[in-house]
């Protein structure tokens, strides 16, 4: 959730300042900007320079951080840390806002994640005379380390005596955090600390840099260093040095972003979100990239798990949060389909509390855009604890859940900013379909020839995505049409039926309003005492070329709910004439088989949300109370 950018160099400022010893505020400022789409509360910045450390911060946009240090500005430094905080201890106030400056002012720490025995150290540095300005568990974890490093004055030289009462404090702490850290007594150095929290280094010329992701230095460096499980790391200006929590050394996998700055801009679009529901096209075409040769053999390079054991698998759980658990959803009718193996969704949040019976025949399959999501990663190490064999899809090169998978399937769709979720979630799709192909081609429940049809079906679908992206007009008149309404229902059947919850989702999620997706046939069970007069309903209608009974069973569904006064929106497949007469409006999509409609009956659901919630005038990118990444429980 929370953003958090370090910076130690030499390089000169080249952007927001015409002094050249402005780098390290220059770098702060662009980096929390680039990692705004995470979500968050407040933002502030620190900095070390000769006149010695100097903090500024304020709750709110980082607009208002802006106009702080243009009023007031920072004194010219090297050395640097910042962060954009989501409110978990403490409301979203100036005194809650990180960085918090202890040590006599000579100390800054920002902080990622929850210290859950915070109570207990509090009480610890209230009986040793501290006092405490915030509501944060980040003000006791940053006190402690202040205590720590006076009390090895005595002992330790000045240089490396942050990287040692780092090492000593993530050894006291419990709970999920990145910590970071620069001192007035060693200015050129930035310290930090990682447990189940994400943070990755960057690696340039005279200078290093720290970020919650890579987005946080994209501007200065595509060389990245992933960290392992609790580890602490120092950089300055010239160096990288790696320890676990008890000083040992340690080491990092060097990868290069395959993204660079240019990705993470809007490109001429007035909102992340519309750019990226625009790039699905090409998402879908680089996830199903040199996956397959020209045999239609799928070659899932990534897939490092003992065919044999593949073969033997005789249960799947997909475990994920939010949309990427509507992504496992469509996902399952697809993999039982084609593999013929039990397959279940499961929220990951749930999964580990409930006893879930996981052996070594079970495969787990984690979904994840971030890959830091914290209850997919907890759900994750429960079941690898289990006997499990572990698969992440995943969108994150480096991070934590692939990392502690056996395997992973990286989605390709370049970085994704909005916090709502959309070109992520039809790459999601195209991986877990990969996979479900891949088992069925490992266990002979497909003929060759028949995998390649699909392949060959799934690679003319971006094509038809565009296509209805070239066609959304007449949905986005009808979105800003009902800027009022107050409540939308979706209904779906089969794989329709996770792309109507998705459908409800985006628009719970941008524009604030009521809105559930429901399984149709559930509709005469209870759901159908919603319709009143002029009650919206978007349908998401099968194929009628396909299950025959479920296209018409569904039109039935469509005629209940108008009867009663509802006004029906229906998405349904081209030249499926038998829905005009029961709709107010229907919008078409390219034909396609039944399990891979979803990659196309999605994009209007997903339009519809961004014009409705833009005409209400709510910025789609950052939806109130939400977080890009939950890197908590």
């Amino acid at each position: 959730m929370c953003g958090i950018v370090g910076y130690a160099g030499t390089a000169p400022a080249q952007g927001i300042s015409s002094s050249p010893n402005q780098r390290a505020l220059e770098v702060l400022v662009e980096g929390l900007r680039r990692l705004e789409y995470r979500g968050y509360d407040s933002a502030g910045v620190a900095v070390v320079g000769a006149a010695g450390l100097e903090m500024r911060k304020k709750s709110g946009k980082l607009a208002m951080l802006l106009e702080e240090l243009e009023s007031n500005p920072l004194p010219d430094a090297s050395t640097g840390i910042g962060h954009t905080r989501w409110a978990t201890h403490g409301g979203p106030t100036d005194a809650n806002a990180h960085p918090h400056i202890v040590d006599g002012d000579a100390l800054a720490v920002v902080h990622n994640g929850i210290i859950e025995n915070y109570a207990a150290l509090k009480s610890e540095l209230l009986a040793r005379g501290h006092s405490f300005k915030s509501e944060t568990d980040t003000e006791i974890a940053a006190t402690l380390l202040g205590d720590i490093y006076s009390r090895l004055a005595d002992s330790t030289p000045a240089e490396g005596r942050l990287s040692k009462a780092m090492q000593q404090v993530a050894q006291r702490l419990e709970g999920a955090f990145t910590l970071v850290a620069t001192h007035a007594e060693e200015p050129g150095v930035v310290v930090a600390a990682r447990r189940n929290s994400p943070l990755v280094v960057g690696l340039g010329d005279g200078e290093n840099f720290l970020g919650s992701d890579v987005s946080g230095f994209i501007d200065y460096t595509r060389r990245a260093v992933e960290l392992g499980q609790d580890q602490v790391v120092t950089i300055t200006a010239d160096k990288v040095e790696i320890t676990d929590f008890f000083g040992a050394p340690g080491e990092g996998r060097e990868y290069l972003v395959d993204w660079d700055a240019a990705a993470a801009e809007k490109g001429g679009y007035p909102s992340f979100m519309e750019k990226e529901i625009n790039d699905q096209p090409d998402a879908v075409a680089q996830t199903l990239l040199g996956r397959s040769d020209a045999d239609g053999n799928l070659t899932l390079d990534e897939i490092r798990v003992d065919p044999s054991v593949l073969k033997n698998i005789d249960r799947i759980i997909v475990l994920a949060c939010g949309t990427s658990a509507y992504a496992g959803q469509v996902a399952r009718y697809a993999i039982e389909h084609w593999c013929r193996i039990p397959t279940e969704v499961e929220l990951s949040h749930e999964f580990r509390y409930r006893d879930p019976i996981v052996d070594e025949n079970t495969l787990i399959v984690s979904i994840s855009q971030s890959g830091e999501t914290m209850d997919t990663l907890m759900a994750v190490r429960y079941a690898r604890e289990q006997g499990a064999k572990t698969v992440a899809i995943c969108n994150t090169n480096g991070s934590t859940i692939p990392r502690e998978s056996d395997a992973v399937l990286y989605t390709h769709a370049g970085p994704e900013i909005a916090v709502a979720s959309t070109k992520a979630f039809l790459a999601q799709i195209t991986a877990a379909y990969l996979l479900g192909l891949y088992l069925a081609q490992l266990r002979g429940n497909l003929f060759q020839g028949q995998i390649k049809d699909i392949l060959a079906e799934l690679a003319k679908t971006p094509a038809k995505i565009a296509t209805v992206l070239e066609n959304a007009d007449q949905i986005k008149e009808l979105a800003r049409s009902m800027a009022d309404t107050r409540s939308v229902l979706f209904l779906g059947r089969h794989v329709g039926y996770p792309v109507a919850m998705e459908g409800a989702l985006k628009l719970k999620e941008l524009a604030y309003i009521h809105a559930e997706g429901f399984a149709a046939g559930e509709l005469k069970h209870g759901p159908i005492a919603l319709i009143e007069e002029g009650q919206p309903v978007i349908v998401v209608v099968p194929s009628p070329r396909g299950r025959d009974s479920l296209h018409s069973k569904v039109v039935s569904n469509i005629q209940e709910v108008r009867a009663r006064g509802a006004k029906t929106i229906v998405i349904a497949e081209e030249g499926d004439e038998s829905v005009k007469a029961y709709a107010e409006h229907v919008f078409y999509v390219p034909e396609t088989s039944t399990l891979l409609a979803p990659l196309l009956t999605t994009v209007p659901l997903q339009i519809f949300a961004l014009e409705l919630a833009s005409a209400k005038g709510f910025d789609v990118d950052q939806p109130r109370n939400l977080a890009k990444s939950v890197t908590v429980e």
